[in-house]
């Protein structure tokens, strides 16, 4: 079985020591992602913005991975305010919404504050 890193060009990654992804065998997993835009490091004010750039994010790591959202079996979402968690959903639809993975929502504090949610997914890649 290999195990291959992916890594989405963050300084965060090199700074605090983990990958964008792991792939091990037919497993994907992709760490807590955020809605900064690595190509300029700048991150929008808006949730939904957000959210919209964390799936973009964990889409290009799953890509790299030889996967896609329909192969996600697990979604976490992590947001510092629950209040923002509903705005977010047909975002959250668009990208899982035929997919339907085990999902689960926490409300905790995040690195940055300017981090309004983070979305970690699992994948097991098919033949």
């Amino acid at each position: 079985m290999t195990r291959r890193l992916i890594s989405s060009g963050s300084t965060f990654e090199q700074e605090i020591g983990y990958s964008r992804a792991v792939v091990d065998g037919d497993w994907v997993f992709v760490s807590g992602t955020t809605g900064f835009d690595y190509a300029t490091m700048t991150i929008r004010d808006d949730v939904v913005e957000q959210a919209e750039q964390c799936l973009r994010n964990i889409g290009a790591a799953l890509g790299e991975a030889g996967a896609s959202f329909a192969d996600v079996v697990r979604v976490r979402y992590i947001l510092p305010r629950t209040e923002d968690f509903p705005p977010c959903w047909p975002v959250l639809r668009k990208y899982f919404g035929e997919v339907r993975p085990a999902a689960t929502m926490i409300s905790a504090g995040l690195a940055d504050p300017r981090m309004r949610i983070e979305i970690e997914v699992t994948a097991r890649r098919r033949g």
